[in-house]
């Protein structure tokens, strides 16, 4: 196995106990709260697997909470998030479920305020390292590692076109690119991770496509 840095081998800096368990849930609820695109005013935490059968212990419900407040990992608030989001006014359930999940560290994170609802499902996957797996029900694959656009699109000619022509004006490098759709001519989703931080006023432009429904950023 190849490693990038020493953090690979030894974890990442963080509040404890555990990497996978804590550190971990941080960066989903982190990464969810990035998608959304900014605090929720309530909050629905689904834990399955060992999430469900250990967060107590791990703190991991905390963490979760912490990340949605926009925390990091190492961030000395996180062990107080519940009190911080009360006082945020973000309201909080957990629930534990007991269908089995494709991967034991699993966590469904259903937000809303008076402006949207969206549902996401991240799971852990060792040593601080998490994937972002679900939107509303679409698949997706995402570390948070990089920048990525979802965009929410008409399933119809012509649409990943003209996005692709607009990134390619603005000479926007796309490291990973996936396309998927729920049903033939119904709504579909692309998935672009890029090489940098996107501009809002190209983001702007990409939402003003005609198909384009909705432009969501995604940044650790």
């Amino acid at each position: 196995m190849k490693y990038r840095s020493v953090f690979d081998i030894i974890g990442p800096i963080m509040v404890g106990p555990s990497s996978s368990h804590t550190a971990g849930a941080a960066k989903i609820g982190r990464l969810a709260r990035s998608i959304f695109g900014r605090q929720p005013q309530s909050v629905h935490i689904s834990l399955y697997g060992s999430f469900a059968e250990t967060y107590k212990g791990h703190a991991t419900d905390v963490a979760l909470i912490g990340g949605l407040l926009d925390y990091e990992p190492d961030d000395m608030r996180l062990p107080e998030a519940p009190r911080y989001a009360e006082e945020a006014g973000m309201a909080v359930t957990i629930t534990t479920e007991e269908a089995v999940p494709e991967h034991p560290n699993t966590a469904r994170i259903r937000m809303q305020d008076e402006r949207d609802k969206m549902e996401i499902v991240g799971i852990s996957i060792g040593g601080g390292k998490v994937e972002i797996c679900e939107l509303n029900g679409f698949p997706l694959q995402l570390s948070g590692t990089s920048p990525a656009i979802l965009i929410v699109n008409e399933d119809r000619f012509g649409v990943v076109a003209a996005v692709t022509q607009l990134l390619s004006r603005e000479q926007v490098n796309i490291g990973n690119m996936k396309v998927s759709r729920k049903e033939k001519g119904e709504r579909a989703l692309m998935i672009i991770e890029t090489d940098e931080r996107m501009k809002q006023p190209l983001l702007d432009e990409i939402n003003a496509l005609a198909g384009v429904i909705r432009v969501l950023r995604m940044e650790d």
